[in-house]
Order: C-alpha cells, then sequence, then structure tokens
C-alpha cells in the first residue's frame, strides 16, 4: 500500500484548486507524522501538483556509530548506508515512508480526516462560486422531482441546483432528463449544506435571456430601466436607448418578432410588451397600456394616480385579461391606474371582461360559459335562470348583478 494508491480518489473531479488541494494534504500528512514521531520538523511532504502523487520523505543528519544524540534529527552511517549504500558520514538521509508504517488505526483516521476537510472546502467552492454568480442564467438536467421543488444537475459543473415550485411559471412541467433554464437566484445554507436556488419567475430571469437575445442591450446602447411579471402570463419591459439611432422597441421585438419570440416559448408563451421609456409622465402611462389606445389622462403627482379616458372599444385592452394589462401598467409607472370610458353616449352595454378588476376571473368565465359575453346579457337573465344554469352561489349571483348593473346607472 502506498500514498498514491490510497489517496488517488483525492486527484481529480474535485471542485477545489490545485494550492488549496496541496495545502489539505500536507496538513493532514503532518498531523499523522506528528502523532508517530512526536513532531514533523525533520520531514518533507511532497505533493506533485501536476498528477497529484504524495511522497513523505524522514530528513537526517548521517553521524558516525555511537554518536546519535537524538534521533529524530541524526541517523547513525550504519542505518543510513542500509537505505543506500553511497550515504556519507555529514550527509543528509533521506528515507521515503510507505503508509503501512503508520498503522492501520492511524491511517483509517487520516483518511477519514482527509475525506472531512475535503467535503468542507468543496461546500465553501460551491458556496463561493454560485454566490459570485447569482444573477446569471445557468442551464441543468432535472434530476429529481418533488413535491416542493425539483432538483436539478448543473449542466456544467454537475453540481445540484434547488428550482423551488413557486419559482416556476405556470404551465412549466417537467420529466426526468428535461433540460431546464434558470437564474440564479440565491444561495442558501440548509443543514450546513449550500443550496443553489433557481428561478424562472424573477425578473432578472427575463432581463437575463434579452441581453442573450438583444446585442445591443448586452454592449450596453439599450438598457432595460424596469421589468414587471405576471409570470407565465404577461410582462411589461420599459428599456432606453443611448444611441438616437437605435429604436430601442424595434430592437428588442427584432425583425418580425425573431428576437422576442425565442423569450416567449421559454416563457410558457408570457406576453411580453415593450415599451419605450420616458420621464414625461403622461406619455410612459399611455405608452404602459399598451395595446389600448387613450384618450386623455389626469394625473395627480402627490397621489400617485391617474385617470385615464378611452373610447369604448378601447377599454377592455387597457383592462386586459383578468385585468393583468392595467396591473402591470400600473406597476410599471408607479401609479393607480383608473380606467374610464371617454363618452357622451348613453351606455348600450359592455364586456364582461372589462369588469376584470371588480368580478373574479372564474366568475366571468362560468358566466362566458353560458354565452353571457356583456353586462346586459347577464342582466337579461333572472337570479333562478343563472342560479340554474352556472355553478354560482345566489349570493355571488346577486353581488355580480349589482356590480354589472351600477354601470348603467345615472
Amino acid at each position: 500500500m502506498n500514498l498514491i494508491e490510497t489517496f488517488s480518489e483525492f486527484k481529480a473531479g474535485k471542485n477545489i484548486d490545485r494550492p488549496t488541494m496541496v495545502r489539505v494534504l500536507e496538513d493532514v500528512f503532518r498531523t499523522l507524522i506528528k502523532k508517530k514521531y512526536g513532531t514533523d520538523d525533520n520531514f518533507d511532504v511532497i505533493v506533485n501538483t501536476t498528477n497529484g502523487d504524495l511522497e513523505i520523505w524522514r530528513v537526517r543528519e548521517i553521524v558516525p556509530d555511537g554518536e546519535v544524540t537524538d534521533d529524530r534529527a541524526q541517523i547513525s552511517v550504519t542505518d543510513a548506508v542500509d537505505i543506500d549504500e553511497d550515504y556519507e558520514i555529514g550527509e543528509e538521509c533521506y528515507q521515503q515512508l510507505q503508509l503501512d508504517e503508520f498503522g492501520r488505526r492511524s491511517v483509517m483516521a487520516a483518511r477519514q480526516t482527509l475525506v472531512s476537510r475535503i467535503m468542507e472546502l468543496e461546500k465553501d467552492e460551491i458556496y463561493k462560486s454560485y454566490s459570485e454568480r447569482v444573477g446569471d442564467i445557468v442551464l441543468g438536467e432535472v434530476h429529481q422531482i418533488l413535491k416542493r421543488e425539483v432538483l436539478v444537475l448543473d449542466d456544467v459543473t454537475g453540481n445540484e441546483l434547488v428550482l423551488p415550485r413557486n419559482e416556476t411559471i405556470k404551465g412549466d412541467f417537467f420529466r426526468k432528463g428535461d433540460m431546464v433554464r434558470g437564474v440564479i437566484k440565491r444561495v442558501d445554507m440548509r443543514n450546513n449544506n449550500p443550496a443553489v436556488i433557481v428561478s424562472r419567475t424573477d425578473n432578472t430571469f427575463l432581463a437575463k435571456l434579452m441581453e442573450q437575445e438583444v446585442p445591443e442591450i448586452e454592449d450596453g446602447l439599450i438598457t432595460i430601466k424596469k421589468i414587471v411579471r405576471i409570470p407565465g402570463e404577461r410582462a411589461k419591459v420599459a428599456v432606453e436607448s443611448y444611441d438616437d439611432r437605435i429604436d430601442p422597441v424595434g430592437a428588442c421585438v427584432g425583425m418580425k418578432g425573431s428576437r422576442i419570440h425565442g423569450i416567449v416559448r421559454e416563457l410558457r408563451n408570457e406576453n411580453i410588451d415593450i415599451v419605450n421609456f420616458t420621464t414625461n409622465i403622461n406619455l410612459f402611462i399611455q405608452r404602459s397600456l399598451t395595446p389600448a389606445k387613450i384618450t386623455s389622462i389626469n394625473l395627480d403627482q402627490e397621489q400617485m394616480t391617474a385617470a385615464v379616458f378611452l373610447k369604448p372599444d378601447q377599454v377592455s385592452l387597457a383592462i386586459g385579461r383578468g385585468g393583468s394589462n392595467i396591473k402591470l401598467a400600473s406597476r410599471l409607472t408607479g401609479f393607480e391606474i383608473d380606467v374610464y370610458r371617454d363618452t357622451d353616449e348613453e351606455i348600450d352595454d359592455v364586456d364582461l371582461d372589462e369588469f376584470a378588476d371588480e368580478i373574479e376571473e372564474w366568475i366571468i368565465d362560468e358566466l362566458k360559459n353560458i354565452g353571457c359575453d356583456s353586462a346586459r346579457s347577464v342582466l337579461n337573465l333572472s337570479v333562478e335562470e343563472l342560479n340554474r344554469r352556472t355553478d354560482l352561489e345566489e349570493e355571488t349571483i346577486q353581488d355580480v348583478l349589482k356590480v354589472l348593473s351600477a354601470e348603467f346607472e345615472e
């Protein structure tokens, strides 16, 4: 048994820099030497930095027979010649030690110490390396699917990454072996082990995907001012160009949507609105409500509210499905936005979608399922009829009718 054979498993495959590995190996073997000889003063521990081979040499001064006063630092010429017949008095005698000379129990203890030290160093290295990469996109293979999280193996390092369920996009469905992208959100410590948390819902994920697809963002010619998202449903991104010759919105979307399509697919068909940032609040609110066309805006900058007036056919566009468009526009601009119809004519009817901020989406869907797409089509039915044809409770129906009726009151 020799050092190379016993500790060969620590030569390669460890995510630790070579100088650190050399230092750890030297420390472990010097401890082994001290236990057997009481000191390591006259020993050389040599680690070959090229192939990781290990050697321990005992170094003693050769003195005449009978004149050894310290057997830890001196060796008689007779004993030295037994090691190498060319040795002479006054020279240094180098004697290579084999591992079995230290005894099986000591070797096993040293081995366990080495394993423990290497594992701790690997944990430290993983924590450090991923902490420095927070905000970077990582690609990995789905390794294990648990109830609350998906375990992913980093495609580059092989380290385990954690994708919590609440960091996945609505519509994400994974099988073992699938490749998945995410952004490194943070590194936690769980039971003294680093846990690299990956997210697909974080705004940084969308920002990094855009950086990959749009060279002008990576080059710094276009900057992302703000991102707001309802992951898997809709997102709004405010961008600004530092070069008057570059249209930031056009550059991000690409020719025929070529640049944005790949991002949309990655985000499970998330609808992404790119808007041109401006410090003109009126104009920014107008852009943030895209694709709706606004007639006028009344701002209250103290209260941070905005009353937005639109033509009746634009209201549902401004609100969006489930109120998503107006919610994101409010978050993007920082203003609480209220939508009003800009018309002097008597309101004839209103689409149910326009009530998304007052009536829950599932209730609207329930009414649509029985063919009611507008307010009046619902009001034309009795409570009994609505109760019979839908799964809605009578109390819920009364609340809905109250909201819809208020729309047509003077």
